[in-house]
């Protein structure tokens, strides 16, 4: 139980320049990179980041977060934004802070473990361009995956902090696998191999107070390096084990500007700095320019991003997350694999199937790639398993995995899946034990050779043999090649207005409700299309007469037929009787648009009076 021994309460001072405290928590700000993730999909632009960096470079943060995990992704695919510019353009604004970047060890980051030498350049040109702090995690805790990538971040001259994916096989840390002794064990790990710093990544939010309390303790007393707690909030938790951390002596926490924090994203910084004025551990952090920054981030970025934000549920919590330890993400990737399939009323057989799945699979870590993993492979043994067979439908990621490509596992492998999974695999039945680099071939050449002159230089060769198919059409994008579509382009904040004056007369019952289309009948060849203008307001129409084209029914001349008299023509004297109506002629079909009309000696006579545009039942008028 705690025993509140790193904590001490010193004279209240509320003063931006207050004297520094005796052991100031240092703290990360995740807002520009885990923040925006966690929250609209990491949709934040560079240019939403310029107006408050200055201001944030000014705040005292040990560092902020800018890069790494899912951005250099969804940069160039889904923002055209090259993300190598990023950090040069940031490094503009943030003249002290330390950038800090996410490194999914050898899967960089992608979603594969890549071959040494693409690795190798990868590190050496995010230093070269300005990262400082490689936070550098293996979603196995297999340290093997970080030998090629603490070589060059050390050969940098960088901060390596090495992480220890956070996980549980028991509702509370214990239980065999991931226990006390279990993350002792890795941080002395990190420590042989030179790390700086070492991070425990609560990447679910699933750690309590009390154990946050006995694991940061034991650490501080087992290892030398500075410890750094990153707890996303999902479960609610963060805060009190935030708080718990630092009563045991935790030297490094993150956090997030406030309106980037909660729900699946971390704990906003505000509420801690007030705290913890007046003890020992103050952040020494001026709340009101943190005040200031946010109103930036309130009136002139977040309203381009808020149409991104899961507005499904009203709580802020996802207690799924203690109930079934799903990550956020995972459980929503679930649910839309189950819904494409028709399949959403099986959720709950597959909150039953996933423990399992995990257990025969080693009892790995949910997050970025095994996350994916296992939960695919659980929704397959959901949908085509039955009573005589399990793991009818084996992915090829968890052959991959039973292979070892991903490294070793926790525990063992359920031998029988294993043996099943690796029935004509590729690369071969047996399982190897090596580092799992050690078997991929060099990338880096190769994707040199296939993008050619489209890229311009390493940085771009980099994102290609990361991102083949993507990668190749952003550098399109980027030298004029192709026009990028509409869809990448940013969001300006009269984007913004516009859609909230709709919002305004949808709500005053302005706005009329288009009506549903499961009734609309399929056009006929003989659709025309109309401009109308009513009021000002200028309309198109498309009309098609229904039950055919229009046609077209005139009367032949009588034979010998004297042509009617030219208008000034002297009026006939005396009325002579009527001829008696002649027989219709034959009814003629207009052509529809665009038809080539036929030769000029086939069409109709001009002076036809007794020509008559209608329905083909409809008698024609007598002359």
């Amino acid at each position: 139980m705690s025993e509140h021994t790193q904590v001490k309460m010193t004279e209240m001072n509320y003063d931006a320049d207050r004297p520094a405290a005796e052991n100031p928590v240092k703290i990360m700000d995740l807002s520009l990179r885990d923040g925006h993730q966690s929250l609209f999909a990491t949709r934040g632009r560079t240019e939403d980041m310029i107006p408050v960096a200055e201001l944030m470079d000014e705040v005292g943060f040990w560092a902020v977060e800018t890069w790494g995990g899912a951005t250099f992704d969804t940069m160039h695919r889904f923002l055209n934004e090259d993300p190598w510019e990023r950090i040069r353009t940031l490094k503009r604004y943030f003249k002290k802070t330390p950038f800090s970047m996410l490194l999914r060890a050898q899967n960089l980051v992608g979603y594969r473990n890549y071959a040494d030498d693409l690795a190798e350049a990868f590190v050496e040109r995010a230093a070269e361009n300005g990262m400082d702090i490689f936070r550098t995690f293996d979603a196995l805790n297999d340290y093997r995956n970080f030998e090629t990538v603490v070589k060059g971040i050390k050969k940098a001259g960088k901060h390596f902090q090495g992480c220890i994916c956070y996980t549980m096989t028991e509702p509370r840390l214990g239980g065999d696998v991931y226990n006390l002794d279990y993350f002792i064990n890795k941080a002395k790990d990190l420590e042989s191999m030179g790390a700086d710093s070492i991070c425990i990544k609560d990447m679910a939010g699933l750690i309590a107070p009390y154990d946050a309390y006995n694991l940061i303790k034991a650490l501080k007393e087992n290892v030398k390096a500075p410890i750094h707690l990153h707890s996303h909030f999902t479960s609610g938790m963060s805060p009190m084990s935030h708080l718990k951390a630092i009563e045991a002596g935790v030297d490094i926490i993150d956090t997030c500007m406030t309106p980037y924090a909660y729900r699946t994203s971390h704990a906003a910084i505000e509420p801690l700095v007030m705290t913890l004025i007046g003890t020992n551990r103050d952040t020494g952090f001026n709340i009101r320019k943190l005040a200031e920054i946010n109103e930036i981030f309130e009136k002139e970025i977040m309203p381009k991003y808020k149409h991104l934000l899961d507005d499904s549920k009203v709580s802020i919590i996802d207690i799924n997350v203690l109930l079934h330890q799903t990550p956020g993400g995972m459980l929503s990737n679930l649910v839309n694999q189950l819904r494409e399939m028709d399949a959403l009323d099986k959720i709950g057989e597959v909150y039953k199937e996933l423990p399992r799945v995990r257990r025969d699979l080693g009892q790995i870590p949910l997050v970025t790639p095994t996350s994916q993993i296992v939960g695919i492979q659980t929704v397959n043994n959901v949908l085509f398993d039955d009573e005589n067979e399990r793991y009818k439908m084996i992915t090829g990621q968890v052959k991959d995995l039973c292979y070892g490509l991903y490294g070793k596992t926790a525990v063992p492998i359920n031998a029988d899946v294993q043996k099943k999974a690796l029935k004509g695999y590729a690369r071969g039945e047996e399982p190897i034990t090596c580092r799992p680099a050690e078997v991929l071939e060099p990338e880096l050449e190769k994707a040199k050779e296939e993008i050619g002159d489209l890229a311009k230089d390493i940085d771009d060769q980099v994102l290609y043999a990361i991102y083949p198919v993507t990668g190749k059409k952003f550098l399109k994008w980027k030298y004029g090649v192709e026009t990028p579509p509409k869809e990448v382009l940013p969001r300006t904040m009269e984007d913004v207005k516009k859609d909230d004056e709709l919002v305004k007369k949808a709500k005053a019952g302005l706005l009329v409700e288009k009506p549903g289309k499961e009734d609309v009948p399929e056009k006929g060849e003989a659709t025309r299309t109309f401009n109308v203008f009513v009021d000002g307001d200028y309309f198109e129409v498309e009309v098609d007469e229904p039950g055919g084209a229009p046609v077209i029914a005139y009367q032949a001349p009588a034979a010998g037929a004297v042509p009617a008299p030219a208008a000034d023509a002297v009026p006939a004297p005396a009325a002579a009787p009527a001829p008696a109506p002649a027989a219709p002629g034959p009814q003629q079909r207009l052509p529809p648009p665009n038809r080539r009309l036929p030769p000029r000696q086939q069409r109709l006579p001009r002076q036809q009076p007794q020509m008559w545009r209608g329905h083909r039942s409809r008698p024609p008028c007598p002359a």
